[in-house]
């Protein structure tokens, strides 16, 4: 007999949630936004809404269908299963967030409020689209794999470099081609899911001539942040894309990491004398339409 299948509902604690737990009480947390002149009415709204919305969501799962719940903190130490549904209700960050942990899990992502760009249903869609997940748009993944077995897979994008944004030090190569010893402030590897985000930010800043992948393609981009030259660093190669090709990265720092979609508490660490590769994911995310 198979199971039932299940539907993982992933949210992150509210600002109310995370300002009471710094401050002590609601009280004491009503009086710090009032010192920034902020009401605490605007950050309780917030938190009733999402509220509201989990419970939502929570009720549309069918009786007879196994339930879970999971916290954006927790995400690292969850088992997700294959027979599994994703719904994911909050910001469109936290899709990105839960993306590495999954392994062609339909996601469904559900909006408190306004609709984002990857969290588009409103709560009441959520009863129809868990029991009808066919129809689904992929988005490709950046994946960096170190020579030691370590793999990081990002929705959006993947930073390598000093732990402290500080210079780091290694040898660039591109698609086998001779590598170029470089001194930057770190090296991005995107996606087109990520091309709105902070790869898209460098693009524009320097008025890049490269054309940004649509977020279905099995295309990256990368851009070295704030190359400069010396006697042993050059500045040759600072953009690129990547499809058929991969980029090369030797580390001649005593220690870089890398990290995606923002979440710096979940690293990959790179010592001297390592290599990392970077390329499109082979699996994608299976976002609900």
């Amino acid at each position: 007999m198979s199971l039932a299948p299940r539907v993982v509902l992933v949210h992150r604690r509210t600002e109310l949630d995370e300002l009471v737990a710094r401050h002590g009480t609601r009280g004491q947390a009503e009086f710090f936004l009032r010192t920034r002149g902020r009401d605490l009415r605007e950050v309780a709204a917030a938190d009733a809404a999402l509220r509201a919305a989990l419970a939502a969501a929570s009720a549309a799962i069918p009786l007879d269908w196994r339930r879970g719940e999971v916290e954006r903190a927790d995400l690292d130490r969850f088992l997700f299963t294959p027979e599994d549904v994703v719904v994911v209700v909050g910001q469109d960050g936290l899709i990105a967030n839960v993306a590495k942990y999954l392994d062609g899990q339909p996601v469904i992502g559900v909006a408190p409020g306004e609709p984002g760009v990857l969290v588009k249903h409103p709560v009441e869609a959520v009863a129809d689209l868990v029991r009808s997940t066919g129809d689904v748009e992929h988005r490709t993944m950046a994946q960096l794999t170190a020579d030691d077995g370590q793999r990081l897979l990002a929705l959006n994008e993947i930073y390598l470099g000093h732990a402290g944004h500080q210079t780091a030090r290694y040898r660039l190569g591109v698609g086998g081609g001779r590598a170029e010893r470089q001194a930057s402030s770190g090296i991005l590897v995107g996606t087109g899911t990520g091309a709105t985000g902070w790869c898209g930010s460098v693009w524009r800043d320097r008025r890049s001539g490269l054309s940004l992948p649509s977020p279905g393609e099995a295309r990256l981009v990368w851009f070295v942040r704030e190359a400069w030259p010396s006697p042993s660093t050059g500045t040759t190669r600072t953009e690129g894309e990547l499809t058929n090709t991969s980029l090369t990265v030797e580390v001649e720092s005593d220690r870089l990491v890398a990290f995606g979609d923002g979440l710096e508490a979940d690293t990959v660490a790179l010592t001297r004398g390592q290599t990392a590769t970077f390329a499109p994911a082979a699996k994608t995310v299976r976002l609900v339409r």
